[in-house]
């Protein structure tokens, strides 16, 4: 495939993963006025958030699989319409529970559009140019970031709520012509039936899994892990995860295909993604640490955003540069530079947050630390150890487990916070949440050191390369 092709592959790609992340960034500055409009209280409102999260985590290994059985350029179509009909629905919201079927509509559509998407570049790309190819993917959700608030403030000092909606439907489309004419149509020779009860299984125990960590409530954590509202999720999600293992050993063709955890490669894979996903909902109450340490410094509620900002420029400079490094070095050496530097970040922030420049210094460190594993090299790996028809359903594992992360990180991060409060007040709370991620950043250090070597990686391409 020339050159010139590749790029415009990846420019699609680019632009319709830049879609679904804008999506999560320019909602919150409309969360005033859609509250106002229906007379919403904060538990309601955060079901705009929770659903989009949950159907998200529902819609990867879905929509994965079904790529990796009928293609990836319908799929990836089929996602970004599911995307466009979502948005469609909210922005047309009648009342409330139609924001939520729309916002519903919207995370199944777009769990399915990056994982598709990081297949789509194992396909096409060779191996030397997949870790620049990815970088540049991955770069896309702090550029999703930087740009989300602003643009949707934009908008909305010119327009209602609904346009920062309406808003993705010509994007969309545009999106979908140019996935037709150059998305490649490849699709295996043999259509073997899809795994009904695995999807079905999967389903629940994911959505009984996210239910669970969204009841919990961080002022009693542990009283609230055995409550009536949450334990009952809890022992579902154990259940549905054994019936899940023992239906999917025996399934023609599996949803989650165990030879996508018997090698150890991937395990290790999976266990990073869950701490980067954990280390990345840190990132939520780093504002609110920055109001309680840095009042002195003038940092008040309505700026503490701000304070996200060395975090999120340093990813959208580290995502390429990562990108370029795993070409160049492999993924163990990006990864166990990426953990290093996270964890100093992580370590600095817990216990000089009283200090404007150390904590602009340590949001940088922070974002050249998560560059490092989210995106491009934790998904590099998977490309490289997975065989071609299982690619796009090992893109979606690795963002189960990411999820997860991020779903635990943000509940625990609270609790281990509200747990301190008593003990120096709350900025204690949340120093100590910081260094306890950096203490998991560390592990995840010293896990990175058993990934392959460089040249152990290159060998592993080539013989895949072979195969295929």
């Amino acid at each position: 495939m020339e050159s010139r092709q590749r790029n415009l592959i990846l420019t699609v790609l680019f632009i319709g993963v830049l879609m679904g992340a804008l999506d999560i960034a320019i909602v919150g500055p409309a969360l005033p006025a859609i509250r106002a409009q229906y007379q919403l209280n904060e538990r309601s409102l955060s079901w705009i958030f929770s659903l989009y999260v949950l159907f998200n985590l529902i819609g990867t290994p879905l929509m994965a699989k079904l790529s990796d059985q009928f293609g990836r350029r319908s799929i990836y179509v089929l996602d970004v319409a599911f995307f466009a009909v979502g948005s469609l629905v909210v922005a047309l919201a009648p009342s409330f529970p139609f924001v939520l079927i729309g916002r519903a509509v919207q995370g199944f559509g777009a769990g399915g559009i990056f994982p598709v998407a990081s297949a789509v570049i194992g396909d096409t790309f060779p191996a030397e140019k997949r870790g620049s190819a990815l970088g540049l993917i991955g770069a896309v959700f702090g550029l999703a970031f930087l740009i989300g608030p602003i643009l949707g403030g934009v908008i909305l000092s010119l327009a209602t709520w609904h346009w920062l909606f309406f808003i993705n439907l010509p994007i969309a489309a545009v999106v979908m012509v140019l996935s037709l004419k150059y998305l490649p149509a490849t699709r295996p020779a043999e259509s073997k039936r899809f795994d009904w009860a695995g999807a079905v299984t999967l389903t629940l125990m994911l959505a009984c899994l996210a239910l669970a960590v969204n009841q919990l409530d961080v002022q009693r954590f542990f009283a609230s892990l055995v409550s009536i509202t949450t334990l009952p999720f809890l022992a579902a999600f154990a259940v549905l995860f054994i019936i899940l293992t023992r239906v999917e050993k025996t399934a023609e063709n599996p949803i989650v295909p165990a030879s996508l955890f018997n090698r150890p490669q991937l395990r290790l894979t999976y266990a990073l993604s869950a701490g980067a996903g954990f280390a990345e909902a840190g990132l939520v109450f780093l504002p609110l640490l920055a109001v309680i340490s840095l009042a002195g410094a003038g940092i008040q509620e309505k700026n503490a955003s701000w304070m996200l900002m060395p975090v999120v420029l340093a990813m959208v400079v580290g995502s390429p540069t990562s990108g370029r490094m795993l070409d160049r070095f492999g993924s163990r050496a990006v990864i166990l530079a990426g953990t290093s530097v996270l964890t100093v970040g992580m370590v600095l922030v817990g216990l000089f947050s009283g200090s404007l420049a150390m904590f602009i210094f340590s949001g940088v460190l922070i974002g050249l630390g998560l560059s490092a594993l989210l995106g491009a090299p934790l998904r590099y790996i998977m490309l490289n150890e997975s065989r071609l028809e299982e690619r796009s359903v090992a893109q979606g594992v690795v963002a189960i487990f990411s999820s997860a992360g991020q779903l635990l990180g943000g509940a625990l991060t609270g609790a281990i916070a509200s747990s301190r409060t008593g003990f120096g007040g709350a900025g204690a709370g949340y120093s100590l949440a910081f260094l306890v991620i950096g203490g998991i950043s560390l592990l995840l250090a010293v896990m990175a050191l058993q990934l392959k070597s460089r040249q152990a990686e290159q060998a592993a391409v080539q013989a895949s390369q072979t195969v295929g």
